[in-house]
């Protein structure tokens, strides 16, 4: 029925959005070894995203309650400058292969947190095993795959700690989803996202090299982060999200380090 066949659309979303996130360390990478520093990176791709939602939604600016414009902020920090800075920067202290298996811990992290706050919401058994089962399961394929495996913990609890705040963005951003459309609320995002991370400036190591911008590949990999696993990939998951609940979209995450 027409019920099915749109629930069936949102995992569609949710599936094609972690296939890009998990595609997006490769170009992260890449770019750090180009020069470019983690909050550069972050800031770089953010600002990419929000100039096109910008030109696409700049009649409603404001939101309808100071309320809800903390609730942004909060996305623009969970969901933005901690969660990406974050892991950026763990890619820099520990392996590639650490940094895609903690953050996969975001799915466990969300359904433990939606539990603490919301008193009646109800899981089942068999969900909360399957979740565990799934990141035991990623763990395996990572480490079967990789020769190397090395506990460091700086980069691995950077990336606890992004995959933490990624599950309260999305505890939040389903909460705003029930009053705003999901364009305002990916603008909003990445605006707060932006602000909050320009503090972050003052704590990187070097400044960036320019000169890397002018190679064409910087941009391929800049307009990959920026328009697709930024910009398009938040409207889908932030629609994925409304539609399906946090914590069952966010199991789709587990693909991302397999990926």
């Amino acid at each position: 029925n027409t019920n099915n066949r749109s629930t069936f659309l949102y995992h569609l979303l949710a599936l094609f959005v972690s296939k890009g996130w998990g595609v997006s360390f490769i170009s992260t990478s890449k770019l750090l070894d180009a020069g470019i520093g983690p909050i550069d990176i972050y800031l770089l791709r953010f600002l990419m995203a929000y100039v096109v939602l910008l030109a696409i939604t700049c009649r409603h600016i404001r939101s309808e309650s100071l309320k809800d414009e903390a609730l942004f902020v909060i996305c623009g920090l969970c969901g933005g400058s901690i969660y990406f800075i974050g892991e950026n920067t763990a890619l820099q202290y520990t392996l590639v292969t650490n940094v895609s298996l903690l953050v996969t811990l975001a799915p466990i992290l969300t359904v433990l947190l939606t539990k603490l706050m919301y008193k009646t919401e109800k899981f089942s058994k068999g969900f909360v095993i399957g979740s565990t089962i799934a990141f035991f399961g990623v763990a395996c394929v990572i480490f079967n795959s990789s020769s190397n495996i090395e506990v460091k913990p700086v980069g691995d609890l950077l990336s606890i700690a992004a995959a933490l705040s990624f599950a309260i963005y999305c505890i939040v951003a389903k909460k705003l989803n029930a009053r705003y459309d999901t364009l305002f609320i990916t603008r909003k995002i990445f605006f707060y996202g932006l602000i909050t991370a320009l503090p972050f400036l003052a704590f990187q190591e070097k400044s960036m090299d320019f000169g890397v911008l002018l190679y064409p590949i910087t941009w391929v990999h800049l307009g990959f982060l920026g328009l697709v696993c930024s910009m398009l990939a938040y409207i889908m998951w932030n629609e994925a999200i409304n539609n399906l609940g946090a914590s069952r979209a966010s199991n789709y995450l587990y693909l991302s380090p397999v990926i």
